[in-house]
């Protein structure tokens, strides 16, 4: 059972920083595309962002609300994935997840094979 391990969530204070870290212990992470998705209370999941597998040509993707904010990267040498969280805003505030595929997307969550359980990030003053 393949299981991806989130970490790095916590509460900050408007326009702090969070890195996430998407690890995958016996599972190599490299061959997949990640995503970075989000849920905040009553709302939907929503991509946040993704990076296409190191087969691929490593392109990343942005929703709008995050672009210029937020970084994804990965280094396969840890095998993790990181989501770096610049200048965090209220509305940043949701339970974050990692999610492992072979192409990569934010509108196609339901595509996604492997998740992880989630990392919380709170943004409050």
């Amino acid at each position: 059972q393949v299981q991806l391990v989130e970490s790095g969530g916590g509460l900050v204070q408007p326009g702090d920083s969070l890195s996430l870290s998407c690890a995958a212990p016996g599972f190599t992470l490299a061959y997949y595309a990640i995503g970075w998705f989000r849920q905040a209370p009553g709302k939907e999941r929503e991509g946040v962002s993704c990076i296409s597998s190191s087969d691929g040509d490593g392109s990343t993707y942005y929703a709008d609300s995050v672009k210029g904010r937020f970084t994804i990267s990965r280094d396969n040498t840890k095998n993790t994935i990181y989501l770096q969280m610049n200048s965090l805003k209220p509305e940043d505030t949701a339970v974050y997840y990692c999610a492992a595929d072979l192409l990569c997307g934010l509108e196609n969550e339901n595509e996604y094979l492997y998740w992880g359980q989630g990392t919380q990030v709170t943004v409050s003053s």
